[in-house]
């Protein structure tokens, strides 16, 4: 990457705030600066305003104030070059696993031979390509999850929202998981804004993390992670990785009585 595409944040907030009718504001001004290729954790409190963050980065809200842009557009303007993924995989139960990763081909009217490949080749990166003719109630929640993920990077996204995917699973399963997500990174090289309620999750995935004060949201705390990649599960044993994990854990309590 030189130094014209690092130049560009790939997210960039300048004094962006959100209120709800006449309710109390969600987000204080906020000002933000997203880098390519970076893995940005959000983590804070329930009501700091996590989630309105990421859809106001993915345009399904707008701002009561202030300016985002998205690699240089407006969100809007943007969505061709980022994916959401929610917390519920939000599959189409009349498809089968392969239609369901179609989907976002489909809309984009890509030939139908192509999307199918495509899909398929999808579908063989998160390992699911032995159930590409099943239906999403014969699945269990892990590989629901899995499919969502492979619906989202169909598009080729530059910058991945994912919205607390993981929560839903037991531990075991979400660590594999976290695993999975920075591999499927470091073969797709996108950019990545993730939420989540675990200081472990937070450290084990980012490159940064910004730890959020509630009422209204406000960024309170922001920790490099200098950890290196790529990172396995013997990671989370080591000293590094608990001393990062006390030092989030510290803040995000700060962060709760703020």
């Amino acid at each position: 990457m030189n130094a014209a595409e690092v130049a560009v944040p790939m997210v960039e907030l300048s004094g962006v705030t959100k209120q709800y009718g006449n309710g109390p504001a969600v987000l204080s001004p906020l000002d933000l600066e997203i880098h390519k290729g970076e893995f940005v954790t959000l983590l804070g409190p329930s009501g700091c305003g996590k989630s309105t963050l990421l859809k106001l980065i993915a345009g399904l809200t707008t701002p009561t104030s202030g300016t985002i842009r998205v690699d240089g557009l407006t969100p809007k303007n943007a969505r061709e070059v980022l994916a959401f993924i929610f917390q519920d995989p939000t599959l189409l139960p009349w498809r089968n696993v392969l239609e369901n990763v179609c989907l976002g081909l489909e809309l984009e009217h890509m030939a139908r031979e192509r999307r199918v490949k495509k899909a398929g080749e999808l579908l063989e990166l998160v390992r699911l390509e032995h159930v590409a003719k099943v239906y999403p109630r014969e699945l269990s929640g892990g590989m629901k999850m899995r499919v969502s993920i492979a619906r989202a990077l169909a598009t080729n996204p530059r910058l991945l929202l994912m919205d607390e995917p993981f929560a839903a699973l037991d531990e075991m399963a979400r660590d594999r998981f976290n695993e999975e997500i920075l591999r499927l990174r470091e073969e797709q090289k996108w950019t990545a804004v993730f939420v989540t309620h675990s200081v472990a999750e937070a450290v084990f995935l980012s490159t940064r993390i910004m730890v959020l004060a509630p009422n209204p949201g406000r960024v309170h705390a922001i920790f490099p992670v200098a950890l290196g990649f790529p990172r396995t599960a013997a990671l989370r044993s080591t000293p590094e990785f608990d001393a990062m994990a006390v030092k989030v854990s510290r803040a995000l309590r700060g962060a709760i009585a703020a």
